[in-house]
C-alpha cells in the first residue's frame, strides 16, 4: 500500500468513524414495513456518500420493495472492471433487553463499535466506499474501472437485486465482483472465502380442525395442528443430525483431501469454539465429520421457529387449528435448490399425520458455490490482504449464504472475491453486534491496496 493512502486513511479516521455512525443510526430494518422509510433513507445516505467519493452516474433505483443504489467510474481504459457489492439493510434488533447499549446508538467499547449492522454489512460495505474515496482524493482517479451495486433487501431474500442483475448484464458487466460481507477466520488473520452454502428457506403450515377446539371436549378425537407439525419435523432429522428426507444427499460432493488438510492447519480449538462462539453444553451434528465439514461442506436442516396455539400468560386449553414452522436447508455446491424443494414436498406429502393438512411455501432459495482460488484477481486479493495484515492469507469456506454471489456467476459469468473484515464473535443477527474498529480502518486500507494492485 502506498504511504499516501495510508496517511489519508489515518488523517481521516475520525471523519470515517462519524460517517459510519451516522449510517448506523438509521434503523433500516428491511423485514419491518414500519421501517420502510428508514431503509429508503439509508439508500439516500449511500447515494450522497458515493457522489462525495467521486463516483459517477449515481442512481437510486426504486423497486417493488426496497431501493437499490448504483454508481460507476469508468475512466481507466485497458484496466479491469470491479463490481463492488454490499447491503445497507439490517436485521431486527430484538430482543432489545439484551443490548448493553441501544442498537441504533453506535457505541465504541473495548476496541469495537457496537450497533446493529456494524459488521453486517454497513461497516464492511462502507469500507469499500471509503477506499474508493481515498484513491480518488489522493490520485485524482481510480486504478481500475469500478461499478457499485448496493441493496436494501439482503436480509429478506434479495429478490429485487437478483432481478436487476438478471435484467442488466451489460450495465453490470465486469471482470470480477468484490463482496465485503464475510468474516476473517480469526483476529489478525487475513481470510478469503472461496465457498458458500446455498439456502432453501420455507414455511411449513399445518392445518387441523376448522377452528381452535376445547381440549376437554375434543381431546383424543381431534387432530392437533401443532403436534402434527412437531411430529412431521421430528421425522425429518434424527438425533445425530442426519437429514432423513430421501434424496437430500444425492449430489453432495466431499471436499478434497487437500482442502481438508488445509483446514486442519487453521488455529481451531473445539472447546473454545463451544464455549465462546456456540455457548451450549455440547456440539451436535453428524458423527464422523469435523466441525468445519459440518458447518462448511454438509447440508443442514434447521427449524427457526414455530407459531401456533396459545402461548400467552395463564392457561387456555385449546387444540390448535393451525401452526407454522420456519424451516431452512443449507445446501452445498452441486446441490440443486429446485431438486431439494421437490424432495421436501414429497417428504411432507408422505409423512403428513392423519387428520392434518400440510402446505410448503418457499420464501427464498439459492445454490451453494465454490470460487477458484487460483483466479488472478483472487490471488491479487490474497496478496493485498497479506500485505496489510502481515500474515499469509488463508482460504476457507463459509456455512452462510450470499445469494448475490450465485447471481453474479449465473448472469454475469464472473467470480466473486469474498474479502470480509468481520470476526467470528461479532454477533451477527444477535444482540450486541459489533465490528472491530481496527478492522474497519484496515479494511479501507486493504481494499484500496487491492484496487491498486489489481490495476497493475
Amino acid at each position: 500500500m502506498s504511504e499516501a493512502i495510508d496517511r489519508y486513511v489515518t488523517n481521516n479516521e475520525k471523519r470515517f468513524m462519524e460517517e459510519l455512525k451516522e449510517l448506523l443510526r438509521i434503523p433500516s430494518i428491511s423485514t419491518s414495513p414500519e421501517h420502510n422509510a428508514d431503509t429508503h433513507r439509508a439508500a439516500e445516505y449511500c447515494v450522497t456518500k458515493l457522489q462525495a467519493a467521486g463516483l459517477e452516474n449515481v442512481e437510486l433505483i426504486e423497486t417493488e420493495r426496497h431501493p437499490l443504489v448504483y454508481a460507476d467510474w469508468l475512466h481507466a481504459p485497458g484496466k479491469p472492471t470491479v463490481l463492488c457489492y454490499g447491503h445497507f439493510d439490517v436485521q431486527p434488533p430484538d430482543p432489545l433487553e439484551l443490548w448493553e447499549t441501544p442498537p441504533f446508538e453506535p457505541t465504541e467499547r473495548n476496541g469495537n463499535l457496537y450497533a446493529r449492522g456494524s459488521a453486517d454489512d454497513k461497516g464492511q460495505m462502507y469500507s469499500q466506499i471509503k477506499a474508493l474515496e481515498a484513491l480518488r482524493d489522493v490520485y485524482g482517479k481510480l486504478p481500475v474501472n469500478v461499478k457499485v451495486l448496493l441493496e436494501g433487501e439482503e436480509e429478506v431474500g434479495g429478490i429485487s437485486v437478483a432481478e436487476y442483475v438478471e435484467k442488466n448484464p451489460e450495465k453490470l458487466k465486469a471482470d470480477v465482483a468484490l463482496v465485503s460481507d464475510t468474516e476473517m477466520y480469526a483476529a489478525g488473520l487475513p481470510t478469503l472465502n472461496i465457498g458458500l452454502r446455498g439456502l432453501v428457506y420455507m414455511e411449513i403450515e399445518s392445518r387441523g380442525p376448522a377452528r381452535d377446539l376445547h381440549s376437554g371436549l375434543y381431546g383424543g378425537a381431534a387432530p392437533n395442528a401443532v403436534f402434527g407439525l412437531v411430529e412431521l419435523l421430528s421425522k425429518a432429522k434424527d438425533a445425530d443430525g442426519h437429514i432423513l428426507i430421501p434424496g437430500i444427499y444425492d449430489d453432495v460432493e466431499a471436499p478434497s483431501a487437500e482442502e481438508k488438510a488445509s483446514w486442519e492447519q487453521l488455529p481451531f480449538d473445539e472447546t473454545e469454539y463451544l464455549k465462546h462462539e456456540v455457548g451450549a453444553t455440547s456440539l451436535t451434528g453428524e458423527p464422523g465429520y469435523s466441525v468445519f465439514e459440518r458447518t462448511w461442506a454438509r447440508p443442514t436442516l434447521e427449524v427457526h421457529g414455530i407459531a401456533g396455539g396459545f402461548v400467552g400468560n395463564g392457561a387456555k386449553t385449546v387444540i390448535p387449528a393451525k401452526a407454522v414452522a420456519k424451516v431452512s436447508i443449507r445446501l452445498v455446491p452441486k446441490q440443486d435448490p429446485a431438486k431439494i424443494v421437490e424432495a421436501v414436498r414429497a417428504f411432507v406429502a408422505a409423512n403428513t399425520p392423519k387428520g392434518v393438512q400440510m402446505e410448503v411455501r418457499v420464501l427464498s432459495s439459492g445454490p451453494g458455490l465454490m470460487v477458484n482460488p487460483d483466479h488472478h484477481a483472487i490471488q491479487v486479493a490474497a496478496k493485498a490482504f497479506s500485505d496489510i495484515f502481515g500474515k499469509e492469507t488463508v482460504f476457507i469456506r463459509s456455512g452462510g449464504s450470499i445469494p448475490i454471489v450465485g447471481d453474479f456467476a449465473k448472469y454475469l459469468g464472473i467470480p466473486t472475491i469474498l474479502m470480509g473484515f468481520g470476526l467470528p464473535d461479532d454477533g451477527l443477527h444477535s444482540p450486541n453486534e459489533k465490528y472491530c474498529i481496527r478492522n474497519y480502518f484496515d479494511g479501507i486500507r486493504t481494499l484500496a491496496h487491492f484496487f491498486e494492485e489489481y490495476g497493475k
